[in-house]
């Protein structure tokens, strides 16, 4: 009988990476190969690499390091490394790894089950790093992480170049997937039982503007929304320079378009935001979320912070305080800038020190703290739909989030519940980060 063949998968970073993970295994399923949790007795290892922080990059490439005795004990075992840090690093990356047999950048995600069949053809090292524009269009399938909740990329790249920002590298320039593609998978994933779909992109409110339409990006949530038996409906990330009304506007009327909002702000200060190159000031984002709450007033709205960058002021970060306080945004996403070579920032002058910027996260991250603990508790006595995530790390306790995306916890008191599960949950207790209720019938 033929020894089954089983790969390894090593995923870090974004969601996007995520989905990448996921198409990995499908096209690996579709070779025959089963999903095995220890990699050192994998067939097939694959790394995907994030290298949006430094830090995050010594991490993985400690990794990769491990899998060098992997090779020694396995001349056989095939090690791809994939993803934004071996876009970035190419050939050199091959050069300090030599137990790597392929190298995939990140436009080559459907491109993976040829390759490796190439390779165990010929057993020639692969580096395959163009960001020449390449088909968008999904191919074949995918392994899910989740039962009930489908990423479903719709559009792959960045053509915004934010001067802390290695994406655009590392990711390509913008393209996206037809409606017709995206719909197809949806409706696939909907026939195997998934009822909650996050639409993926460096920026969402680019989708399709190629074409030209400036309101592509609303009139494809209007679609998806139309599909039978998708219950929930989410999206990230938007970039605030380029939202239109519209997508304000499909969220407030679609009943499966979630009412939640990522804005990511950065920077409050008009000066920052340039240098920043965000294409925004800080007046146009403040009536961007006015006109949120205009037309949907109970959506909840996050965002991305990042305290020190080069140049930044006291009086600029004041200006970043300022627009969290006007905002009230329902949680934050903060973070201490760091240089990340190969980005203009980290050749600017002015770098900001350390210990200046430890001071500023912690006063921001107090304020924020402050605002979402408030704006949790105007919700406790209110009754919420909460889709079944699992057990929590409490014994009798399960976890879940709203619609909004806000996480709840409630005791089973003896309840069976399924993952993917709707329970209505009344709150009786807010927290800065969740809360907590009974489940009702």
């Amino acid at each position: 009988m033929e020894k089954q063949k089983t790969y390894a998968l090593i995923n870090y970073g974004c969601q996007m990476n995520e989905s990448d993970t996921e198409h990995y295994a499908g096209q690996l399923k579709e070779l025959g190969y089963e999903a095995i949790a220890d990699f050192h007795d994998a067939d097939v290892i694959i790394v995907n690499t994030c290298c949006v922080r430094e830090s995050a990059e010594k991490k993985i490439a400690g990794k990769i390091g491990e899998l060098k005795a992997v090779k020694v004990k396995n001349p056989d075992v095939v090690i791809c490394v994939a993803g934004c840090m071996a876009q970035k690093d190419g050939e050199k990356l091959l050069k300090k790894h030599p137990q790597v047999d392929i190298l995939l950048g990140t436009s080559y995600v459907n491109d993976f089950k040829q390759l490796l069949l190439d390779f165990l053809q010929t057993r020639k090292k692969g580096l395959y790093t163009s960001l020449e524009i390449r088909d968008a269009e999904f191919e074949g399938h995918r392994v899910r992480q989740s039962p009930f909740h489908a990423w479903i990329p719709i559009m792959y790249g960045c053509n915004n170049f934010c001067t802390y920002c290695i994406v655009p590298y590392v990711r390509g320039r913008e393209r996206s997937r037809s409606v017709e593609n995206i719909v197809e998978e949806i409706k696939q994933a909907v026939k195997e039982g998934y009822k909650e779909f996050t639409l993926l992109g460096q920026n969402v409110d680019s989708y399709g503007k190629q074409t030209g339409d400036k309101e592509a990006f609303a009139k494809l949530l209007r679609t998806c929304n139309e599909i039978e038996g998708v219950e929930r409906l989410h999206y990230m990330t938007s970039h605030p320079r380029d939202m239109v009304e519209a997508v304000i506007e499909a969220v407030r009327d679609c009943e499966h378009v979630c009412e939640s909002f990522h804005l990511p702000f950065q920077a409050g200060s008009n000066e920052i935001l340039r240098r920043m190159n965000r294409g925004y000031t800080k007046e146009k984002y403040l009536e961007l979320i006015e006109t949120v709450r205009k037309h949907v007033p109970n959506a909840v709205i996050t965002t991305d912070i990042i305290v020190g960058f080069p140049g930044e002021t006291e009086e600029d970060f004041e200006e970043t305080l300022d627009v969290v306080k006007k905002a009230r945004f329902d949680s934050a996403y903060t973070f201490i800038y760091s240089k990340r070579s190969g980005t203009p920032a980290a050749r600017m002058e002015n770098q900001v020190p350390l210990d200046v910027k430890k001071d500023r996260l912690n006063r921001l991250m107090a304020l924020q703290n402050e605002i979402s603990l408030a704006n949790h508790e105007k919700m406790v006595g209110d009754t919420v739909e909460v889709m079944a995530d699992g057990p929590s790390k409490h014994p009798g306790v399960w976890n879940g989030r709203t619609r909004t995306g806000i996480l709840v916890l409630w005791p089973t008191e003896g309840k069976t519940y399924e993952l993917g599960q709707k329970v209505n949950v009344k709150i009786d207790t807010a927290q800065t980060w969740l809360l907590k209720g009974k489940a009702i019938d």
